[in-house]
């Protein structure tokens, strides 16, 4: 009896943002879903509207959807303690890469390797787009909540995005001229 599919539905039952208040949840599953659309998203501007033919949308989505999986036997860590130092950083590096195979020992040994590469380096261009959709997630979190009047959130909206421009990605400023706008309406007025 294998357990890989079953723990990765139980990404639903891992909290995120547990040092603010929230006036929506959002569990790992939810993140992971988002962070895979907007690689599929940020993908996809940079090959079909700023010609970059070495990117490929679909495996930066499949990716995604697994970045945070290791969160399951981890639970997911709050940024602040993640980066509170170099020391705490490579501790907590460990614990995933050992909640990373915990996963993959899960899995029958002629499918390990084919989801290992969601996990080890999968090609820079791909992290640095799973990397960046990952961070977008978060912005969008972020502003949703600003909206519904959460001040908890208006630091983390701001730092959050000062990260995303600084990755310096054209197809992130695509997302954000054409698509982020849109975020701000309501459903009668996308309509």
């Amino acid at each position: 009896m294998r357990h890989f599919y079953a723990m990765m539905a139980r990404m639903r039952l891992i909290g995120r943002w547990s040092l603010m208040a929230n006036r929506t949840a959002e569990n790992v599953a939810e993140h992971s879903l988002m962070t895979a659309v907007f690689a599929h998203a940020l993908a996809s501007i940079a090959r079909d509207m700023h010609g970059r033919e070495d990117i490929d949308p679909d495996a930066c989505a499949a990716a995604a959807v697994f970045h945070d999986a290791p969160e399951i036997l981890t639970g997911d860590l709050p940024t602040p303690v993640k980066y509170f130092s170099p020391g705490v950083r490579e501790a907590y590096r460990e614990v995933e890469t050992a909640g990373v195979e915990k996963l993959l020992s899960m899995l029958p040994e002629a499918m390990r390797e084919r989801y290992r590469a969601f996990w080890e380096p999968c090609g820079a261009e791909v992290e640095k787009i799973v990397r960046a959709a990952d961070k977008l997630s978060a912005y969008v979190k972020c502003l949703e909540e600003v909206r519904a009047g959460n001040a908890d959130f208006r630091d983390a909206a701001v730092k959050t995005r000062e990260k995303l421009d600084a990755m310096g990605l054209p197809e992130l400023e695509t997302f954000f001229e054409e698509f982020l706008p849109s975020f701000s309406l309501t459903l009668d007025e996308m309509g």
